[in-house]
């Protein structure tokens, strides 16, 4: 079990289910329903429980190839963004993008 003051990266919280439980949150505390203080707690929980699916469960793997435009390194956090990228999944499967960006975090030490 996780320590009580252990914190998380926010990452998820800009993908599709992320901004879903915001959204529902924020309409939980405009109705005074729920305290923005519980709704806080609610999105903390959220981040270690994706963190800790994410990083148990996912085993898939991804090959990509691309020109790197832009990277930058602060606070521990890396960020590429990559122009031209061709993504391979399970060697049949091809992907093109036009532009992305990957954002590479240090994970947490399990204890």
């Amino acid at each position: 079990m996780a320590a009580a003051n252990q914190t998380y990266y926010e990452l998820y919280r800009a993908t599709s289910i992320g901004n879903a439980l915001a959204d529902s949150l924020d309409t939980l505390i405009s109705q005074r329903r729920i305290e923005p203080q519980l709704a806080m707690r609610v999105l903390q929980n959220f981040d270690q429980a994706m963190a800790s699916v994410v990083g148990d469960k996912v085993k898939a793997r991804l090959q990509f190839k691309g020109h790197l435009d832009t990277y930058r390194f602060c606070d521990e956090v890396w960020t590429f963004i990559i122009k031209d990228v061709n993504f391979k999944c399970d060697q049949t499967t091809t992907v093109l993008a036009d532009r992305v960006k990957i954002v590479a975090c240090l994970s947490k030490e399990k204890a």
